[in-house]
């Protein structure tokens, strides 16, 4: 026979059907507390980013040598670039063009790019130089001054933290869209010939084809054990809002490693893109003793810089939400 809607009333199997619908809503409570909850992976709806996972890509990259423009090491991190950029899902693309330099030399270089959320019209920029300075001219002993450097913070560190973000967006698609530029050549000059640094950047910036990132967030220097993010002056001066929301978040997260500490302006690579009319800032630690020298090696970074670094980009990121 059928059952009374007073379940129990008139059927044998009211208590049967009680507890059928005190299951329904227990598991209907659960589902919602559950769903009030952070997702495995992330805090407050931003993904984790993992310092220990960004400072392997450190290492990897060191292992391949320096990476000095026209070198095989050079050819080799690309491809390394390019395939990890492939295991995580990008849509890579890469950017051929050669730099003639004062010098009347030739470099042949190439910019990678690697984007997500391509249908996003609201865009950002995250970029970091990946090749080495060929001469490690402030290395204290002179021997060593024709030598290319290691490069483990000075062209390593930027790479492996986009790397790491690289993968993230693989697992959370990021709420706007996001451009990753792995920047060729910007550390091949000499002092006091500005013409012949950040040639990457400066090509890309020159040819963005109505492409305008809402922002541009450069990384460089940023491993460094003794980490110290001051407010770098052109970045300042062009972007202040930007700074200040970097900043913030900074403190939000209770990351004592970035400050408000005016530093001096610099030639780096996002220059090109605040002289082409965009939002645009370097976060960077030039306070570093093995700057340009033979010791700036892996033992002189630290995951934690790396993920102190990452999750403050990760956060900017997800607060364009």
């Amino acid at each position: 026979m059928l059952c009374s809607f007073r379940y129990g009333a008139f059927c044998p199997g009211g208590n049967i059907i009680k507890r059928l619908y005190a299951i329904f809503f227990s598991v209907l409570f659960l589902i919602f507390i559950l769903s009030a909850l952070p997702s495995c992976g992330k805090i407050g709806g931003v993904p984790v980013f993992d310092g220990a996972d960004a400072y392997k890509y450190l290492v990897e990259q060191c292992e391949i040598g320096p990476r000095v423009p026209g070198s095989p090491e050079h050819a080799k991190v690309q491809r390394y670039i390019v395939d990890r950029l492939n295991e995580f899902g990008a849509n890579v693309s890469l950017q051929p063009f050669d730099a003639v330099l004062t010098t009347g030399d030739t470099l042949h270089l190439v910019n990678i790019i690697g984007n997500y959320n391509l249908k996003a019209k609201k865009r950002i920029l995250i970029g970091a130089h990946y090749d080495t300075r060929p001469r490690a001219d402030r290395d204290p002993n002179p021997a060593n001054r024709n030598k290319p450097i290691p490069g483990a913070n000075d062209g390593a560190s930027g790479v492996a933290v986009m790397l790491e973000m690289a993968k993230i967006f693989k697992e959370h698609k990021p709420p706007v869209g996001v451009d990753i530029l792995f920047i060729d050549g910007e550390d091949y000059g000499v002092d006091g010939v500005p013409q012949d640094y950040i040639l990457g950047s400066k090509y890309f910036a020159s040819h963005l084809k109505g492409y305008k990132p809402f922002v541009v967030i450069i990384l460089d220097m940023i491993g460094d054990a003794d980490l110290s993010i001051g407010v770098e002056g052109l970045s300042s001066a062009a972007s202040p809002r930007v700074c200040r929301e970097i900043l913030d978040i900074a403190k939000g997260l209770d990351i004592k490693s970035f400050t408000d500490k005016p530093t001096p302006s610099l030639i780096d690579d996002h220059l090109p893109f605040i002289q082409a009319g965009l939002n645009a800032v370097d976060l960077i630690d030039f306070d570093y003793p093995y700057w340009h020298t033979m010791q700036d090696t892996p033992d002189k970074c630290s995951p934690q810089s790396l993920e102190d670094v990452g999750n403050v980009v990760l956060h900017f990121i997800w607060s364009k939400r």
